[in-house]
Protein backbone atom coordinates (compact mmCIF):
# COMPACT_ATOMS: atom_id res chain seq x y z
CA UNK A 1 0.00 0.00 0.00
CA UNK A 2 1.26 3.48 -0.79
CA UNK A 3 2.36 5.70 2.06
CA UNK A 4 -0.44 7.96 3.22
CA UNK A 5 -0.17 11.74 3.09
CA UNK A 6 0.98 13.95 5.94
CA UNK A 7 -0.85 16.89 7.47
CA UNK A 8 1.00 20.07 6.49
CA UNK A 9 -1.85 22.58 6.40
CA UNK A 10 -5.59 22.94 6.92
CA UNK A 11 -7.46 20.23 5.01
CA UNK A 12 -10.27 21.36 2.69
CA UNK A 13 -13.74 19.88 2.98
CA UNK A 14 -14.81 17.31 0.40
CA UNK A 15 -17.94 19.38 -0.26
CA UNK A 16 -18.37 23.02 -1.11
CA UNK A 17 -19.26 24.74 2.17
CA UNK A 18 -21.58 27.60 3.04
CA UNK A 19 -21.91 29.80 6.10
CA UNK A 20 -25.14 29.72 8.07
CA UNK A 21 -25.87 32.55 10.52
CA UNK A 22 -26.58 30.60 13.71
CA UNK A 23 -24.44 29.72 16.75
CA UNK A 24 -21.74 27.13 16.13
CA UNK A 25 -21.86 23.80 17.96
CA UNK A 26 -18.13 23.34 17.35
CA UNK A 27 -16.65 26.54 18.78
CA UNK A 28 -17.98 28.61 21.68
CA UNK A 29 -18.89 32.22 20.94
CA UNK A 30 -18.80 31.61 17.17
CA UNK A 31 -22.07 33.06 15.81
CA UNK A 32 -22.08 31.04 12.58
CA UNK A 33 -21.82 27.48 11.25
CA UNK A 34 -19.83 26.19 8.28
CA UNK A 35 -21.98 23.52 6.62
CA UNK A 36 -21.44 21.25 3.63
CA UNK A 37 -23.58 21.60 0.53
CA UNK A 38 -24.34 18.62 -1.74
CA UNK A 39 -21.68 19.70 -4.27
CA UNK A 40 -18.28 17.99 -4.26
CA UNK A 41 -15.50 20.59 -4.25
CA UNK A 42 -13.19 21.17 -7.24
CA UNK A 43 -10.16 20.45 -5.01
CA UNK A 44 -11.57 17.03 -4.19
CA UNK A 45 -12.35 16.23 -7.82
CA UNK A 46 -8.94 17.45 -9.02
CA UNK A 47 -7.31 15.16 -6.43
CA UNK A 48 -9.31 12.16 -7.75
CA UNK A 49 -11.28 11.78 -4.51
CA UNK A 50 -13.16 8.73 -5.82
CA UNK A 51 -9.98 6.61 -5.81
CA UNK A 52 -8.64 8.00 -2.51
CA UNK A 53 -8.17 6.00 0.70
CA UNK A 54 -10.74 6.98 3.38
CA UNK A 55 -9.53 6.94 7.00
CA UNK A 56 -10.93 7.88 10.39
CA UNK A 57 -10.32 11.47 11.45
CA UNK A 58 -9.01 11.14 15.00
CA UNK A 59 -9.70 13.95 17.48
CA UNK A 60 -6.32 14.86 18.95
CA UNK A 61 -3.37 17.23 18.73
CA UNK A 62 -1.43 17.06 15.47
CA UNK A 63 2.17 15.85 15.96
CA UNK A 64 5.20 15.35 13.76
CA UNK A 65 8.35 13.27 14.20
CA UNK A 66 11.53 14.69 12.73
CA UNK A 67 15.24 14.84 13.49
CA UNK A 68 16.42 17.57 15.86
CA UNK A 69 20.06 17.90 16.92
CA UNK A 70 20.80 14.50 15.44
CA UNK A 71 17.97 12.67 17.20
CA UNK A 72 14.29 12.04 16.34
CA UNK A 73 11.91 14.24 18.31
CA UNK A 74 8.15 14.44 18.62
CA UNK A 75 6.70 17.89 18.01
CA UNK A 76 3.06 18.76 18.78
CA UNK A 77 1.58 21.73 16.98
CA UNK A 78 -0.24 24.42 18.95
CA UNK A 79 -1.76 27.06 16.68
CA UNK A 80 -1.44 30.61 17.91
CA UNK A 81 -2.43 33.81 16.15
CA UNK A 82 0.77 35.81 15.49
CA UNK A 83 -0.15 38.86 17.59
CA UNK A 84 2.04 40.80 20.02
CA UNK A 85 0.52 39.22 23.13
CA UNK A 86 1.12 35.68 21.87
CA UNK A 87 4.69 36.58 20.91
CA UNK A 88 5.34 38.07 24.37
CA UNK A 89 3.97 34.99 26.15
CA UNK A 90 5.99 32.70 23.91
CA UNK A 91 9.26 34.57 24.64
CA UNK A 92 8.53 34.55 28.37
CA UNK A 93 7.95 30.81 28.21
CA UNK A 94 11.27 30.25 26.44
CA UNK A 95 13.08 31.79 29.40
CA UNK A 96 11.00 30.17 32.11
CA UNK A 97 11.76 27.05 34.14
CA UNK A 98 8.79 25.28 32.54
CA UNK A 99 11.12 24.09 29.80
CA UNK A 100 12.22 21.22 32.01
CA UNK A 101 8.70 19.93 32.67
CA UNK A 102 7.92 18.09 29.47
CA UNK A 103 7.20 20.75 26.84
CA UNK A 104 9.98 22.28 24.73
CA UNK A 105 8.67 24.81 22.20
CA UNK A 106 10.16 26.07 18.96
CA UNK A 107 8.58 28.70 16.73
CA UNK A 108 8.02 28.05 13.03
CA UNK A 109 5.82 29.92 10.57
CA UNK A 110 4.06 31.88 13.33
CA UNK A 111 3.10 28.69 15.12
CA UNK A 112 4.41 26.98 18.23
CA UNK A 113 5.62 23.41 18.07
CA UNK A 114 6.22 21.40 21.23
CA UNK A 115 6.93 17.82 22.28
CA UNK A 116 5.33 15.95 25.12
CA UNK A 117 7.64 13.69 27.12
CA UNK A 118 5.02 11.42 28.72
CA UNK A 119 4.51 9.44 25.49
CA UNK A 120 8.17 9.38 24.42
CA UNK A 121 11.29 7.98 26.06
CA UNK A 122 14.22 9.75 24.43
CA UNK A 123 16.82 7.56 26.14
CA UNK A 124 15.83 4.69 23.82
CA UNK A 125 13.90 6.75 21.27
CA UNK A 126 10.58 4.92 21.68
CA UNK A 127 6.99 6.12 21.76
CA UNK A 128 3.63 4.83 23.02
CA UNK A 129 1.53 4.13 19.93
CA UNK A 130 -2.06 2.98 19.45
CA UNK A 131 -2.94 1.24 16.18
CA UNK A 132 -4.50 -1.92 14.76
CA UNK A 133 -2.93 -5.24 15.67
CA UNK A 134 -0.89 -6.48 12.70
CA UNK A 135 -2.57 -9.92 12.66
CA UNK A 136 -6.07 -8.89 13.71
CA UNK A 137 -7.55 -5.65 12.28
CA UNK A 138 -10.47 -5.89 14.71
CA UNK A 139 -8.09 -5.59 17.66
CA UNK A 140 -6.32 -2.43 18.80
CA UNK A 141 -2.80 -2.58 20.20
CA UNK A 142 -0.82 -0.25 22.48
CA UNK A 143 2.89 -0.82 21.96
CA UNK A 144 6.34 0.73 22.25
CA UNK A 145 7.44 1.85 18.76
CA UNK A 146 10.90 3.16 17.77
CA UNK A 147 10.78 6.83 16.85
CA UNK A 148 12.80 5.96 13.75
CA UNK A 149 9.73 4.07 12.46
CA UNK A 150 7.68 7.27 12.76
CA UNK A 151 10.13 9.71 11.15
CA UNK A 152 8.60 12.34 8.85
CA UNK A 153 5.11 11.14 9.74
CA UNK A 154 2.25 13.09 11.25
CA UNK A 155 0.37 11.61 14.17
CA UNK A 156 -2.45 12.46 16.52
CA UNK A 157 -1.78 12.80 20.24
CA UNK A 158 -4.88 11.70 22.16
CA UNK A 159 -5.19 11.73 25.92
CA UNK A 160 -6.86 12.73 29.13
CA UNK A 161 -6.44 16.48 28.67
CA UNK A 162 -6.60 16.62 24.87
CA UNK A 163 -9.67 18.25 23.29
CA UNK A 164 -11.97 17.23 26.11
CA UNK A 165 -10.80 13.59 26.03
CA UNK A 166 -13.50 12.23 23.65
CA UNK A 167 -12.14 8.67 23.94
CA UNK A 168 -12.41 8.46 27.74
CA UNK A 169 -8.73 7.72 28.49
CA UNK A 170 -7.41 7.66 32.05
CA UNK A 171 -8.32 10.39 34.56
CA UNK A 172 -7.12 13.83 35.65
CA UNK A 173 -5.33 12.17 38.56
CA UNK A 174 -3.64 9.58 36.35
CA UNK A 175 -3.49 11.09 32.82
CA UNK A 176 -2.93 8.84 29.83
CA UNK A 177 -1.58 9.90 26.43
CA UNK A 178 -1.09 7.86 23.26
CA UNK A 179 0.05 8.50 19.68
CA UNK A 180 -1.89 7.38 16.60
CA UNK A 181 -0.20 7.49 13.16
CA UNK A 182 -2.24 9.71 10.87
CA UNK A 183 -4.44 7.57 8.64
CA UNK A 184 -3.90 4.42 10.72
CA UNK A 185 -7.61 3.54 10.88
CA UNK A 186 -8.83 2.91 7.35
CA UNK A 187 -12.57 2.84 6.63
CA UNK A 188 -13.55 -0.28 4.69
CA UNK A 189 -17.27 0.07 3.94
CA UNK A 190 -17.85 3.76 3.22
CA UNK A 191 -21.00 4.58 1.20
CA UNK A 192 -21.03 6.55 -2.05
CA UNK A 193 -19.70 10.08 -1.89
CA UNK A 194 -23.06 11.79 -1.55
CA UNK A 195 -24.15 14.19 1.18
CA UNK A 196 -27.22 12.24 2.29
CA UNK A 197 -25.46 8.85 2.15
CA UNK A 198 -22.60 10.09 4.34
CA UNK A 199 -25.08 11.71 6.72
CA UNK A 200 -26.96 8.40 7.09
CA UNK A 201 -23.65 6.55 7.59
CA UNK A 202 -22.56 8.88 10.41
CA UNK A 203 -25.97 8.71 12.08
CA UNK A 204 -26.90 5.06 11.70
CA UNK A 205 -23.73 3.01 11.28
CA UNK A 206 -21.52 1.76 14.12
CA UNK A 207 -18.39 2.60 12.10
CA UNK A 208 -19.76 6.12 11.68
CA UNK A 209 -19.35 6.97 15.38
CA UNK A 210 -16.19 8.95 14.58
CA UNK A 211 -15.21 12.63 14.39
CA UNK A 212 -14.92 12.65 10.62
CA UNK A 213 -13.28 11.23 7.52
CA UNK A 214 -9.94 12.06 5.91
CA UNK A 215 -9.37 10.95 2.30
CA UNK A 216 -5.72 10.31 1.34
CA UNK A 217 -5.46 11.06 -2.38
CA UNK A 218 -2.84 9.59 -4.73
CA UNK A 219 -1.19 13.00 -5.25
CA UNK A 220 -0.66 13.41 -1.49
CA UNK A 221 -3.61 15.76 -1.05
CA UNK A 222 -5.78 15.30 2.04
CA UNK A 223 -9.52 16.00 1.95
CA UNK A 224 -11.83 15.82 4.95
CA UNK A 225 -15.38 16.00 6.19
CA UNK A 226 -16.22 16.66 9.84
CA UNK A 227 -19.46 15.69 11.55
CA UNK A 228 -20.05 19.42 12.09
CA UNK A 229 -20.02 19.93 8.30
CA UNK A 230 -23.13 17.73 8.17
CA UNK A 231 -24.82 19.40 11.14
CA UNK A 232 -23.98 16.56 13.52
CA UNK A 233 -22.55 16.93 17.01
CA UNK A 234 -19.12 15.98 18.32
CA UNK A 235 -17.97 14.67 20.73
CA UNK A 236 -20.43 11.83 21.16
CA UNK A 237 -20.88 9.47 24.16
CA UNK A 238 -19.92 6.18 22.52
CA UNK A 239 -17.20 6.38 19.86
CA UNK A 240 -16.32 3.63 17.40
CA UNK A 241 -12.76 3.55 18.74
CA UNK A 242 -14.12 2.55 22.13
CA UNK A 243 -16.06 -0.39 20.70
CA UNK A 244 -12.93 -2.41 19.89
CA UNK A 245 -10.90 -4.62 22.22
CA UNK A 246 -7.30 -3.57 22.88
CA UNK A 247 -4.20 -5.58 23.81
CA UNK A 248 -1.05 -4.31 25.52
CA UNK A 249 2.32 -5.10 23.90
CA UNK A 250 4.85 -3.55 26.26
CA UNK A 251 7.64 -6.05 26.87
CA UNK A 252 10.57 -3.88 27.99
CA UNK A 253 12.98 -6.73 28.68
CA UNK A 254 15.04 -5.71 25.64
CA UNK A 255 15.96 -2.48 27.38
CA UNK A 256 18.61 -2.55 30.11
CA UNK A 257 17.60 0.93 31.24
CA UNK A 258 15.45 1.15 34.38
CA UNK A 259 12.36 3.07 33.33
CA UNK A 260 11.15 5.78 35.68
CA UNK A 261 8.54 4.38 38.05
CA UNK A 262 6.05 7.11 37.12
CA UNK A 263 6.36 6.89 33.33
CA UNK A 264 3.63 5.37 31.19
CA UNK A 265 6.02 2.78 29.72
CA UNK A 266 6.59 1.32 33.17
CA UNK A 267 2.87 1.28 34.01
CA UNK A 268 2.01 -0.46 30.72
CA UNK A 269 4.78 -3.03 31.21
CA UNK A 270 2.94 -4.23 34.33
CA UNK A 271 -0.08 -5.16 32.19
CA UNK A 272 1.89 -6.50 29.23
CA UNK A 273 -0.04 -8.97 27.04
CA UNK A 274 -3.33 -8.24 28.83
CA UNK A 275 -6.47 -7.73 26.74
CA UNK A 276 -9.23 -5.23 27.53
CA UNK A 277 -12.74 -4.88 26.14
CA UNK A 278 -12.14 -1.25 25.19
CA UNK A 279 -9.79 1.65 25.85
CA UNK A 280 -11.95 2.91 28.70
CA UNK A 281 -11.39 -0.36 30.57
CA UNK A 282 -7.62 0.01 30.84
CA UNK A 283 -6.61 0.44 34.46
CA UNK A 284 -3.02 1.36 35.24
CA UNK A 285 -1.47 0.42 38.58
CA UNK A 286 -0.24 3.88 39.57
Amino acid sequence: MRRLGSVQRKMPCVFVTEVKEEPSTKREHQPFKVLATETISHKALDADIHSAIPTEKVDGTCCYVTTYKGQPYLWARLDRKPNKLAEKRFKNFLHSKQNSKGWVPVEKNNKQYCWHSSVVNYEFEIALVLRHHSDNPGLLEISAVPLSDLLEQTLELIGTNINGNPYGLGSKKHPLHLLIPHGAFQIRNLPTLKHNDLLSWFEGCREGKIEGIVWHCSDGCLIKVHRHHLGLSWPIPDTYMNSKPVIINMNLNNYVYAFDAKCLFNHFSKIDNQKFGRLKDIILNV
